[in-house]
């Protein structure tokens, strides 16, 4: 089990500090791990965030082991409300393939949807595949074997990810689906973000799926998807604004936002949310005001970490809404 730990040693210990506890999406943990070292001298909350991937944080907030989960897949409604939570976005990012091809510089190879289905599907097992060639002209492409790389983890990183090849290959949807955990029909698996990144790093021909801020933090090799207007585009803080701008904030229930294959013409395809799923009303009084005092000030004057970390951020009337629906929440 990773653990990130959010306080910074620098910073003065507060008194009467409140500690909260949250758990889950790997995706979510830098920012988690900013605003917490913020609002300990800002708020005077101590926040210990434990990084156990979505699936794991969905879980432990149903058995109450903590004060939040995380989660980057949302929770059905109907589950929400047996267990009577309230559930909300708080920063949006985009998930990218990544490569290791010597030779290969960023944004250099183009792929479309079915074509990284079939490379995932085992159909393409070298990278000169006459289909990646067909959307690469000009480019020089090794005979290198394909490795692929996945989550071994329950995780909203591959929710999201397959989510968006059942979307765009009828092969893959009828074949493999999408969910937190698939059965793959082959490649490396490893846990979390870093891990995946990790296993690229080591495995010549490898491609994998991370959060954005993991490649440009590691200077992965990223690669330009084709969109849904056509156009092929690079992962960048553009392209996921342009996914977040296209979508459809007012019809989507409990805050989940589709963002998977949107029509902007400069949008990214693979752009997910990560949540938050909170008690309401909550067992522990003392913790639910903490933790409504540490994402409040998180929405409010947050944005600038976010910013710094490769995310794009909630709008800003989403925020006001956030907060008005879970200070009437019962």
């Amino acid at each position: 089990m990773l653990t990130c730990a959010l306080l910074a040693s620098a910073l003065p210990v507060m008194a009467h500090a409140a500690d909260i506890t949250g758990a889950g999406s790997s995706f979510a943990a830098p920012i988690y791990g900013a605003w917490g070292a913020d609002a300990r001298s800002a708020a005077g909350i101590n926040l210990n965030y434990q990084t156990v991937g979505s699936s794991a944080g969905q879980n432990q907030i149903l058995a109450g082991t903590v004060d939040f989960g995380a989660s980057d897949v949302p929770m059905d409604a109907q589950k929400l409300e047996n267990a009577h939570l309230f559930q909300f976005p708080t920063v949006m990012g985009g998930i990218v393939p990544v490569i290791n091809l010597p030779g290969i510089a960023a944004n250099q190879i183009q792929l479309d949807g079915p074509t990284l289905a079939a490379i995932y599907r085992g159909e393409i097992e070298q990278w000169n595949d006459k289909r990646i060639a067909a959307l690469n002209p000009g480019v020089k492409l090794p005979d290198t074997a394909v490795a692929t790389v996945h989550r071994a983890d329950g995780s909203g990183t591959t929710a999201v990810f397959t989510g968006y090849l059942a979307r765009v290959s009828p092969e893959w949807r009828e074949g493999q689906g999408a969910g937190a955990s698939i059965a793959w029909p082959g490649g490396i698996g490893a846990r979390g973000n870093d891990g995946v990144a990790a296993s690229v790093r080591n495995t010549e021909g490898a491609i994998g799926y991370v959060e954005y801020a993991f490649a440009a933090n590691a200077h992965m090799v990223t690669v330009k998807l084709k969109n849904h207007s056509g156009a092929y585009v690079a992962p960048d803080m553009d392209s996921f604004k342009s996914a977040a701008e296209a979508a459809d904030w007012k019809d989507a229930s409990h805050f989940a936002v589709d963002l998977l294959d949107t029509a902007g013409a400069g949008a990214w395809p693979i752009v997910s949310p990560t949540y938050v799923l909170v008690p309401v009303p909550t067992a522990k009084a003392d913790h639910g005001a903490a933790v409504r005092k540490f994402f409040g000030y998180a929405l409010k004057s947050g944005d600038a970490a976010a910013y710094k970390l490769d995310y794009v951020t909630v709008p800003a009337t989403v925020k006001t809404e956030i907060l008005r629906q879970w200070d009437s929440a019962k």
